[in-house]
């Protein structure tokens, strides 16, 4: 049986380019773990304290005497999803969707 020397200078190469790979395999699973939004639940404790409904057409105006008929995430200035789609994502429930029919304390006209 032949024993193959590693020289010093292939051993530090070697370890040099492990060591740069690793934060790098790090960063690609942090991004395939990335998950894409989730549906808001409208039992989330921020959406409650927003009064969170996902049919605007259910909303309490008596509890609610900010909201106006007409008003829904959709036409919401937080509202990110694309004119016209059926739900997209919202600036005030960062990671989760919202539909666009949905509504909350927070909605203001888009410009």
């Amino acid at each position: 049986m032949q024993h193959k020397k590693i020289s010093r200078r292939a051993l530090v190469k070697s370890g040099l380019i492990a060591g740069a790979l690793v934060p790098a395999i790090g960063l690609l699973g942090n991004a395939a773990r990335a998950q894409a939004p989730t549906p808001l639940d409208p039992n989330d404790p921020t959406a409650k304290s927003l009064s969170f409904v996902t049919d605007a057409s259910k909303v309490d105006a008596a509890a609610n005497p900010t909201y106006k008929a007409g008003q829904r995430c959709g036409t919401c200035a937080q509202f990110t999803g694309k004119a016209g789609a059926a739900s997209g994502g919202c600036n005030i429930f960062v990671g989760h969707t919202v539909p666009a029919t949905g509504w909350c304390k927070v909605w203001a006209p888009k410009a």
